[in-house]
């Protein structure tokens, strides 16, 4: 099969017309055409676009291999249902404030939206997520799982930390993993940031458990480089946490299950990427 052949098909396969390709990476509709026709091929810096735009590898559309044409498939997501599970699990362990902060999350983050291969998906379901992940390592602890669905309200939303119904504990943790209760741009305090968590197993472990999470999503919505960074500042910042989080007996098979987890991912990525 030819490069152009290759293209045709990966556009055919992402059911994008020749048209919408080209207005995708600023080339011209003949240009397309004269790729599809193997009159010419399209330069470097048009490759990386393409493959960008078709969501395939550059190898795909370079070489002949014995590559399958993937259905991409939206990961299943029911926001209600782990709201109510969440929920069921706190009233029969009476985690107060778990009860307390499943509303108050949900009002906060009202509006807002996950992005990637799902519209319109609330964002309150990657907290819910964080919560289900605690719970499904034996976590139903009221602290953690308070902490999980409270950890992006104060840095997403207008939140205060005096106005989160939680004790002083999770309070902490949960300014330590807000960026915005640091002084300074986002870069510039990393350092102070990843240092105040590490003296903090709580918000360690919110932060591993988030970083789990986002890991598994990042190649529905970042792009090439933007994963390719995110694997480096994974490996650099959040997989020294987990020594932290093993310190702590009650947290030392999440810890564990955190690593292995986090570590497939990353392998995963390096490899593709």
């Amino acid at each position: 099969m030819s490069t152009g052949t290759r293209i045709a098909k990966a556009r055919s396969d992402a059911g994008l017309t020749q048209g919408k390709l080209a207005e995708m990476i600023d080339v011209s509709f003949q240009a397309v055409s004269t790729w599809e026709r193997d009159e010419s091929l399209p330069d470097t810096s048009h490759l990386i676009k393409l493959a960008n735009a078709l969501h395939v590898s550059l190898d795909s559309l370079l070489l002949e291999t014995d590559s399958v044409s993937w259905e991409l498939k939206t990961p299943a997501s029911n926001p209600e249902h782990m709201y109510t599970y969440v929920k069921t699990r706190a009233q029969a362990a009476n985690l107060t404030q778990t009860l307390a902060a499943l509303p108050f999350m949900r009002e906060k983050h009202k509006g807002q939206f996950r992005n990637g291969m799902i519209e319109n998906l609330p964002y309150y379901v990657h907290p819910l997520t964080l919560a289900c992940h605690a719970l499904a390592m034996g976590l139903a602890d009221d602290d953690i799982l308070a902490a999980a669905l409270l950890h992006d309200v104060i840095e997403d939303t207008q939140a205060k930390p005096e106005d989160l119904p939680v004790n002083d504990r999770v309070r902490e943790a949960v300014c330590l993993v807000s960026y915005n209760t640091y002084d300074g741009p986002k870069d510039d305090i990393k350092p102070v940031y990843y240092a105040n968590i590490r003296k903090n197993p709580l918000a360690a472990l919110i932060k591993c458990i988030d970083r789990c999470n986002n890991l598994s999503c990042m190649a529905d919505g970042f792009d090439r480089p933007k994963m390719r960074k995110y694997v480096l500042q994974t490996e650099k910042d959040i997989m020294p946490l987990l020594d932290v989080i093993r310190e702590v007996p009650a947290y030392n098979n999440a810890a564990w299950l955190l690593r292995y987890q986090m570590t497939s991912l990353l392998e995963a990525f390096k490899r593709l990427l």
